[in-house]
């Protein structure tokens, strides 16, 4: 018998079930706040659901045997998508929702296997909202989540921000054809390719510059304006920027404009972000988020109200952030009742009861103790913080 979890996965102490509780409750509270409704996707789905109209790869996602393709979510916006154009079709505009579940993700492992990782994320989804306005309300929300999570950092953590709109901008002058690969290096910050490519097409030598224009919104916005001028999309991050900048002030994030920052996944069509924080040893990518229309129109949407956007925290990284699990929260005290031989379980569990009414934790000790010294080791044992002795 294999007494290991699969590859990948992992048991969850009781420490951390409950931080992760904790965390997602803070988040729940934000989210109810400002308006959006719980709604519970299914794990498993049908792949075409799964891969978002050929926004995800199939192979980032875990099939599963059966009559018919059937996977495990690789992420929750898609299932969210589909019930928002199917059974919630019909509900007011814009329809706010939010949703916490596990995500599975699949790669392959050093040995040649397959590896699952497995993660509890938390966040919400905003549908039929098409204006600016609605990544105005996005992205106070994100700051206003973080805020409420009060997590204690040794670093500031850091948003960055792109736009789909921005790379189409930039590869504009080049052929159709040769778009794909200029945009494969720019994402992949690959400048050796990059200029490889150049040394053939040196008119296209400016996309190096944007290569390393990352930094400051205001900044790089203003070296967008001066070289786009007439850029829609600038004007829109022009305005977010501004709205944004003294939230993140008031809630210690930095903020960083990547004019060549898209996404793994192929899911968003518009703004796009991610929220990241120092780990142990490199930084994690704790919230990632953005508007993903395209998607919600091929899962049938139609008209103004095939729109989407959203975000979604891990919930699993922000409880392994240095610091983060031992922040001082409230918790109940935990007592030990435990009898003398002279007492039977049935009088310790209506002790117990009692307790329970008031709301107390108590656990009852199934063995009788021959003293309260024995008592006293057996509170320790079970780590409760105190102890209750039913005695003669």
């Amino acid at each position: 018998m294999a007494l290991q979890p699969a590859s990948g996965v992992r048991d969850l102490n009781p420490q951390q079930v409950q931080r992760n509780h904790e965390l997602r409750e803070r988040l729940a509270g934000v989210f109810r706040l400002w308006g959006y409704e719980e709604v519970s996707p299914p794990r498993v789905e049908r792949m075409d659901t799964l891969k978002a109209g050929g926004a995800i790869d199939s192979r980032d996602i875990i099939r599963l045997v059966a009559d018919e393709p059937l996977g495990l979510r690789p992420e929750m916006t898609a299932s969210v998508a589909r019930a928002a154009c199917t059974r919630f079709q019909d509900r007011q505009r814009p329809l706010r929702l939010w949703s916490h579940g596990t995500v599975f993700e699949g790669r392959q492992a050093d040995e040649g296997g397959l590896c699952i990782e497995e993660n509890l994320h938390c966040g919400v989804e905003m549908f039929g909202a098409s204006g600016e306005e609605a990544e105005l309300e996005l992205l106070t929300l994100l700051m206003a989540s973080l805020k409420e999570l009060q997590l204690p950092l040794s670093q500031p953590p850091r948003l960055l921000i792109g736009h789909t709109g921005l790379m189409q901008m930039l590869l504009q002058a080049i052929a159709p054809d040769q778009q794909q690969a200029y945009r494969s290096c720019l994402t992949r910050l690959d400048r050796l390719e990059l200029q490889d490519m150049l040394s053939s097409q040196p008119e296209h030598a400016h996309l190096l510059t944007w290569l390393d224009r990352r930094g400051a919104p205001q900044d790089v916005i203003r070296d967008l304006q001066k070289a786009y001028p007439d850029g829609h999309v600038v004007k829109q991050l022009d305005r977010l920027i501004a709205h944004l900048t003294p939230l993140a002030e008031e809630t210690g994030v930095v903020l960083q404009l990547d004019p060549t920052f898209q996404p793994v996944f192929q899911l968003y069509d518009g703004l796009v972000f991610q929220l990241v924080c120092q780990g142990l040893s490199s930084p994690v990518v704790v919230a990632r988020g953005g508007r993903y229309d395209t998607v919600v129109q091929r899962l049938g949407a139609k008209g103004l109200d095939a729109t989407g956007l959203g975000f979604s925290f891990c919930v699993d990284d922000l409880r392994d952030l240095p610091g983060a699990f031992a922040v001082n929260t409230e918790q109940s005290d935990r007592i030990l009742l435990c009898f003398s031989q002279n007492r039977t379980m049935e009088q310790a569990l209506k002790i117990q009861a009692e307790y329970h009414r008031k709301g107390t934790s108590c656990q009852v000790d199934h063995q009788p103790s021959k003293n309260r010294a024995e008592a006293e080791q057996r509170r320790i044992l079970f780590g409760c913080d105190t102890l209750d002795w039913l005695g003669d």
